[in-house]
């Protein structure tokens, strides 16, 4: 039996741990680890990583038609049993240093970007647009991958262009408009508005693009329920955000401009927020999470 240790990690990152399996392969890892506001909270959502890399699973194969991706298996004897259910066993790919975001809908740092200069990453929008309205169409704003506590900085395409080169930057913007509105008219059908999400890409040996790393779960997007929906306010969503309210608010006792880590979370938001990470799932695959890839005994 094949077990973790037996694998180098390669790299990790604020959720998810890198694996060599071998020449071609690696092992993504998806821990139960939240961050939130560029820290790593000392609490795990129980089943968190399970529900990631279901999630993933889900949409690589829903996509696979609209571009290539990096799953080979997420149940093989090359996976541990240990990580069984919240690894998958991938493809090596040289990735692209570019965070590829699409906006169908105004909120975050896309509308503090609107408020400031009536545009995001340089696409300029409409005038009056206020928190989660929905743009005339869908936008392509990327941003730079940031070290673990620091922040992703949106840029322009024009910046995305001179770091790879235009017909690279395009090929990206095309692509990643692409899958985000495949992935929002999937996820409408079942009840549930993609606002946005984020998607990284890398490179084949024929250097051409293949999707990498998670897709479309509830770390990488914004997820609201379509029923209640209503401009002009922050919408329920069904990812982290109920712990950056909770640890926002005075209930936490967190000052967030402090040079202090958050505290520990309480269990009514772990379970909140486990629950919300269940519900997206079952929303959006219209399967049971029960029935998902358990760790073997």
């Amino acid at each position: 039996m094949v077990a973790i240790a037996d694998y180098p990690q390669i790299a990790a990152g604020k959720v998810r741990q890198l694996h060599a399996v071998d020449d071609e392969h690696l092992l993504l890892v998806a821990s139960d680890r939240i961050s939130a506001y560029d820290h790593v909270l000392d609490t795990p959502i129980p089943d968190k990583g399970r529900v990631l890399t279901a999630m993933s699973v889900f949409w690589f194969e829903l996509l696979a038609d609209v571009t290539p991706n990096h799953l080979v298996a997420a149940d093989d004897p090359r996976i541990p049993a240990e990580v069984r259910g919240r690894a998958l066993l991938v493809k090596r790919l040289e990735m692209l240093p570019v965070e590829c975001v699409a906006r169908g809908y105004l909120t975050g740092s896309g509308l503090a970007d609107y408020e400031r200069t009536g545009a995001v990453c340089g696409v300029q929008l409409p005038a009056g647009l206020t928190e989660a309205s929905e743009l005339p169409e869908p936008i392509f704003t990327p941003a730079t991958k940031a070290e673990i506590g620091e922040h992703d900085e949106n840029v322009s395409f024009e910046a995305v262009a001179a770091q790879l080169g235009a017909e690279r930057a395009a090929e990206l913007r095309d692509l990643t408009l692409r899958v985000y509105r495949r992935a929002a008219e999937h996820a409408r059908g079942r009840g549930v508005i993609l606002a946005d999400t984020k998607f990284e890409f890398g490179l084949a040996g024929d250097g051409s693009l293949v999707l990498g790393d998670e897709v479309l779960t509830p770390d990488s997007s914004r997820y609201w329920p379509a029923d209640g929906y209503e401009p002009g306010k922050v919408q329920p969503s069904f990812d982290k955000q109920f712990v950056r309210n909770w640890l926002t608010s005075p209930a936490s006792g967190w000052d967030r401009a402090a040079d202090t880590p958050p505290p520990p979370l309480p269990d009514d938001v772990v379970d909140a927020t486990r629950a919300r990470y269940v519900e997206a799932y079952e929303r959006i695959t219209g399967q049971s999470f029960a029935d998902w890839l358990a760790p073997a005994e």
